[in-house]
């Protein structure tokens, strides 16, 4: 190990004690750590913002900014109101049948749109519900922001490491649902059951709020309906561009800006309204954040990691998918899952190309365990850390710890339930 491999890998568990510990502002932390990493010569100008291995995912930045913009305009048409109020009607005011309901629709719009793109609409929905029955949001946030990265795994679409996956193993939509939906589906239900477990504390029954919730008519919260129309309209468009990227030719990042900017046409908003809900706290992290990872990438230190893990593979596939999701659910918690991705995805590549049709199921428990694993830590996911900034922002925090003593326990059950599926599936009847 050289000194500046050394050096590199202090900083950033550093940085990563500092963040978990909350000594210090995390976007302190992490433009910190990025600095840190530049003054050892860990990268320079060009890895940080034009490399795509080791450089700040301009895609995912621009693509939070975008949807950020968007959902700040049409949360002054009342939507958030009108949805809250339908979904605390539907459960008859009970917290826990409020919270199933979020966590399903969580899900599948998580199978359909990126995770992040979801949990930055659920988000203003759930505050809004727990506002009206007075029960405590952070639960209901946590288990939505899982809830997305469960459902993600389901689709080639639901989550960014999925399309890196598909990209390199040529793989299709249809090769997702079939090999990852059915697993999925046995996790959601699980994880609905862990959450009547873990948050029991927050499903106080108010019969009063209910009485009151139940007496609103719902249609009454929606007010400036032209606005209303044009903001579902483009976000119509938003929702059939990320569908239809492969024929656009378009990154989700082109289709959200596009589309930010159009609706900003339309809106004819003040600036202040347009840009009041965009997190520049979180995007700046994020950008701390991916300059400290992109750095242990442009020194080779993932890459060494995936290496190792490869050689000790031999031709035991079974052995070696099995290890593959257990090891990349515990890297994905500590860094995030797209980078980690992006580096094992060549080495898994070549196994499979080595191996044929028994090595195959390597890409199912690379997808699963980067996926699932995101759930383990508050930095594991991009949308842990986006529902970490808006609950901040409206003053409910987070601590990195709250959400990870109950992400340990999802990822621990979920990736424990994946392993006998991978076994049974692909190898002992496969």
């Amino acid at each position: 190990m050289t000194i500046q491999v050394g050096l590199a890998l202090t900083v950033f568990l550093a940085a990563y004690v500092l963040i978990a510990t909350e000594k210090l502002p995390r976007l302190t932390t992490a433009l910190g750590g990025a600095a840190a990493m530049v003054l050892i010569g860990a990268t320079d100008d060009q890895g940080m913002f034009f490399s795509p291995e080791s450089g700040i995912d301009w895609n995912v930045i621009f693509l939070l900014l975008a949807m950020m913009i968007i959902v700040g305009i049409i949360r002054q048409t009342g939507l958030f109101e009108f949805l809250a109020i339908w979904a605390a009607k539907k459960a008859r005011g009970y917290p826990f049948r409020i919270m199933v309901i979020l966590v399903l629709i969580t899900a599948v719009l998580s199978a359909f749109l990126d995770n992040v793109t979801t949990v930055l609409l659920t988000a203003p929905v759930t505050l809004l519900v727990c506002e009206r029955l007075a029960a405590p949001p952070v639960p209901f946030l946590i288990a939505e922001v899982m809830a997305s990265n469960i459902g993600g795994a389901s689709t080639l679409i639901g989550d960014p490491p999925n399309i890196i996956i598909a990209s390199r193993g040529n793989l299709t939509f249809n090769d997702f649902i079939i090999n990852l939906a059915p697993i999925v589906a046995v996790l959601l239900l699980v994880f609905i059951g862990l959450c009547r477990v873990m948050f029991r504390g927050a499903f106080r029954f108010h019969p009063e709020r209910a009485a009151r919730v139940m007496a609103l008519n719902e249609r009454e919260a929606l007010g400036e309906r032209p606005l209303l129309v044009k903001c579902l309209v483009v976000v119509g468009l938003v929702l059939a561009g990320f569908v239809a990227r492969p024929l656009l030719g378009l990154a989700p990042s082109v289709v959200a800006m596009l589309g930010a900017g159009l609706l900003v046409l339309l809106a004819r908003l003040e600036p202040r309204k347009v840009f009041a809900d965009v997190e520049w706290e979180t995007l700046l992290f994020f950008a701390g954040l991916f300059i400290m990872v992109g750095s242990l990438v442009n020194l080779g230190v993932v890459r060494s990691v995936g290496e190792s893990m490869a050689g000790l593979i031999g031709e035991q596939y079974d052995v070696a998918a099995l290890a593959l999701l257990g090891g990349s659910a515990v890297l994905s918690g500590i860094i995030d899952n797209i980078p980690y991705v992006a580096t094992l995805a060549p080495i898994t590549q070549s196994l499979v190309e080595a191996g044929g049709d028994p090595a195959r199921p390597l890409w199912w428990a690379l997808a699963l365990g980067a996926d699932l694993g995101g759930n383990a830590t508050a930095v594991g996911a991009s949308a842990n850390v986006v529902v970490i900034g808006i609950a901040k922002r409206y003053d409910h925090p987070i601590s990195f710890w709250t959400f990870t003593k109950y992400g340990l326990v999802v990822t621990a059950v979920t990736i424990g339930l994946c392993l006998p599926y991978l076994y049974i599936r692909y190898y002992l009847f496969g």
